[in-house]
C-alpha cells in the first residue's frame, strides 16, 4: 500500500513511517503541514493519506481542512484522520459529502498496530472507520438521531460505524452472521437506503448516523 503521512511532530511522523514500512507499506511522502499534505497526496495519488487534525500555524483544524481540500480536488482520495482528542464536529465535516474511504481515529489507536493496519485497509478499500470513542460521543450528543431503530439495530449501526464487517459484528454481539445481515437490511430499510449499484449503503447509513438529529 502506498501512503502519505502528515504530522507536525517529527518524532510521531517518523515513528509512524517506520511502523508502516516495517508492516510492508511504502510511505511515499512524509510532511509537516496542511498545504504540503495536499500537494503530496495530489502528486503521489497514494492508496491512503494519513493526516493529523491539528497542524501549524494555528494548530486547530488545518489537517481537517487539508483533507477536505484533497477530497474536493480528488473525490476518490482515501483519507485517514488522526486526532489527539475526540472532536466530533471534525468527523461530521469530513463525512458530510458522503461516500467512503475515510477514517477518524484517536492517535492512541496507532499503538495497537494490527487494528490500525486493519483500519487503513478498510479505508483504502472504500470503507468508513470511526474511533469507538467518537461513536460513543455521537450516541450521547444526538437526541434520538435514528428514531425507529431498535436498541440492537443501533448497536449494530454503531459497530458498522467503527468499520467492522458483519463477521466482526457477529463475534462482538455473539450472534450469527445471518442475524447481523437481517439487522443491517432492516437498518437500511428504515433509513430509506434501497439497493442501488451507484451507492454504498453501509457508508450512507454511517453518514446518516453522523448527520441525523
Amino acid at each position: 500500500m502506498r501512503i502519505v503521512v502528515a504530522d507536525d511532530s517529527l518524532l510521531l511522523r517518523e515513528g509512524l513511517q517506520l511502523l508502516l514500512a516495517e508492516a510492508g507499506h511504502d510511505v511515499v511522502a512524509g510532511v509537516a503541514d496542511g498545504p504540503s499534505y495536499v500537494a503530496a497526496v495530489l502528486e503521489h495519488r497514494p492508496d491512503v493519506g494519513i493526516v493529523d487534525v491539528r497542524m501549524p500555524p494555528s494548530h486547530t483544524d488545518e489537517g481537517l481542512r487539508a483533507a477536505v481540500e484533497v477530497r474536493r480536488a480528488w473525490p476518490d482520495a482515501r483519507i485517514m484522520v488522526l486526532s489527539q482528542y475526540v472532536e466530533v464536529s471534525y468527523a461530521d465535516e469530513l463525512l458530510a459529502a458522503g461516500g467512503g474511504g475515510v477514517g477518524y481515529l484517536l492517535k492512541d489507536r496507532v499503538s495497537d498496530l494490527d487494528d490500525f493496519l486493519t483500519a487503513l485497509d478498510t479505508v483504502a478499500a472504500g470503507g468508513t472507520v470511526l474511533d469507538p470513542q467518537v461513536v460513543a460521543q455521537l450516541m450521547v450528543r444526538r437526541r434520538d438521531p435514528l428514531e425507529g431503530l431498535t436498541p440492537r439495530e443501533r448497536e449494530v449501526l454503531g459497530l458498522m460505524a467503527e468499520g467492522r464487517s458483519n463477521a466482526a459484528i457477529a463475534e462482538a454481539l455473539v450472534v450469527t452472521e445471518g442475524g447481523v445481515e437481517k439487522h443491517t437490511q432492516r437498518i437500511f430499510a428504515k433509513l430509506g437506503l434501497h439497493p442501488d449499484d451507484g451507492q454504498h449503503r453501509r457508508v450512507l447509513a454511517v453518514v446518516r448516523f453522523l448527520q441525523a438529529g
